[in-house]
């Protein structure tokens, strides 16, 4: 009797045991499971994030040429330059069509023109097309990078030097941060100005270079070496800056984006917008690197401020980052 007992004790024991077991073998195969669904989950939309799908909608995008963009490239005698950045940015997606300011005595040769289309060709996919122009000048001036094309097709003008490279994902993500407030200067490269107050005037004003911006964390320019902005201030240029000031450009060749910059604040009353961006600069250094250039960069931005009536840039300390690629933002 008592071994009966026994016996049956043992099995009861062994029943609870094995449940115990089993229930919790289905706790951890649910556990697993779920975590298996929203690992995929996440490695659905990390996909649509990083571009690896949705490729209909970007092409549907691409249809709208008013939806891309225009480069417009300043040059001079750099030809080596010119076919690197020309073989990069057609690559780009969003590119609509690039139009070459040349300011040179001798007009561009045949073989430059049939080298610079066939890199476009090669280029060329998804069925688009990139147009290319030179657009040609008889003076030699920094004015000519701002004058109005009456032609483009895009709203957007992507400005820039040849001697500057940006991966083609920094280019759209500057593009898109535009499309959001395209009546702004949206660029890589910041610079500030700010009251000296040691002149003893409310009125004068310095030219603070990239280290200032970096120091304060404010700027309140964007130049046009990589900027992105409407094609309507590229008439607002031609037509409407005093011709004093271009003169003023022509003559000392500078300063020519510090006019865009005080063009556009004027228009809008708001700051441009800093984005983000990693630069490859592949060319020698320019005349940012000779003596005494923030000097004559403070007297060009006295002597606009005079030309305007007033102070119209406005300082901010805002910056565009691409979240998607950045841990620490």
């Amino acid at each position: 009797m008592r071994g009966s007992l026994f016996n049956r004790w043992t099995v009861q024991r062994f029943r609870r045991v094995a449940m115990s077991t089993i229930g919790s073998m289905k706790i951890k195969i649910l556990l697993c499971c779920c975590i298996g669904l929203t690992l995929l989950a996440l490695a659905s939309r990390a996909s649509d994030y990083m571009g690896w799908t949705g490729s209909t909608d970007s092409l549907n995008r691409l249809n709208d040429s008013r939806k891309g963009y225009t480069i417009v490239m300043n040059t001079w005698k750099r030809y080596d330059l010119l076919k690197q950045s020309i073989s990069h940015y057609t690559s780009c997606d969003w590119l609509d069509s690039i139009h070459i300011v040349w300011s040179e005595p001798d007009p561009p040769t045949d073989s430059l023109k049939d080298f610079l289309n066939h890199i476009i060709q090669a280029n060329s996919r998804n069925r688009r097309q990139i147009e290319l122009k030179f657009d040609v000048n008889t003076e030699d001036s920094l004015n000519n990078r701002f004058k109005e094309i009456k032609d483009l097709k895009t709203d957007a003008v992507f400005s820039i030097d040849d001697d500057i490279i940006f991966p083609c994902s920094t280019v759209d993500f500057a593009f898109n941060v535009w499309q959001s407030a395209p009546d702004t200067m949206v660029g890589f490269v910041p610079r500030a100005h700010w009251v000296d107050k040691t002149k003893g005037t409310l009125n004068y004003y310095t030219y603070g270079g990239w280290w200032s911006v970096w120091w304060t964390g404010t700027y309140s320019m964007i130049l046009s070496k990589a900027a992105f902005f409407h094609k309507k201030y590229l008439s607002l240029y031609t037509n409407t800056m005093p011709s004093s000031i271009k003169e003023y450009i022509t003559k000392n060749r500078n300063c020519e984006d510090i006019a865009m910059s005080f063009l556009v604040a004027n228009a809008t009353g708001s700051p441009p917008i800093w984005v983000k961006g990693k630069i490859f600069e592949i060319g020698s250094t320019g005349i940012s690197s000779l003596g005494g250039h923030i000097e004559k960069r403070t007297k060009c931005v006295n002597r606009f401020v005079a030309e305007f009536g007033r102070m119209p840039l406005v300082s901010t300390s805002v910056k565009a980052v691409d979240s998607r690629k950045t841990w620490f933002w």
